[in-house]
């Protein structure tokens, strides 16, 4: 197995955000460093990888665990190449995104939680995303699909396809 070790540019990064906390609060530099990790380590967090990142803390692995595992911005296990992570809260299910949901899984042949065995896409549901007003929604990437219905979902797919070749 390989050494998780971030790059060079990567650790000075790293540096800069512990240097903002005071002196023995370098835990509160957690998150985004966890942000960078899944960033440089294949957008995921391996055990080995949140180990490396308390190491590197001087935090125990537990308490780099507890905030990967609550929040859902963080894949702990590897995702594909487009992550749809689509809100499931009252607002959006309201609007229709359990249909939402079931579509992509029906029109992908995944699952919650699964990859195509492509590796192209991977679906995941998460809490509010704060665009109640455009439900159902998802985000992709760093971008915000809104007002979805079967259709957008097909043009969605299509986009990614096509930027994949």
């Amino acid at each position: 197995m390989a050494v998780v070790q971030f790059s060079e540019e990567k650790l000075n990064k790293v540096k800069e955000i512990i240097a903002r906390y005071p002196e023995g609060k370098q835990k509160s530099a957690l998150i985004p460093v966890l942000h960078l990790a899944q960033e440089e380590f294949g957008g995921w967090l391996s055990a080995e990888t949140m180990d490396y990142v308390a190491g590197i803390l001087q935090i125990t692995p537990i308490e780099v665990y507890e905030v990967a595992t609550f929040y859902s911005m963080f894949n702990l296990k590897p995702v594909g190449k487009y992550l749809f992570e689509v809100c499931q809260t009252g607002p959006c299910m309201v609007s229709g995104s359990d249909q939402i949901i079931d579509y992509i899984k029906n029109k992908l042949g995944i699952g919650v939680g699964e990859t195509t065995p492509d590796g192209m896409f991977t679906l995941k549901t998460v809490e509010c995303l704060g665009a109640c007003g455009y439900a159902p929604m998802m985000q992709l990437g760093k971008h915000f699909r809104e007002h979805l219905t079967p259709a957008k979902v097909d043009e969605i797919i299509a986009e990614c396809r096509a930027k994949a070749n």
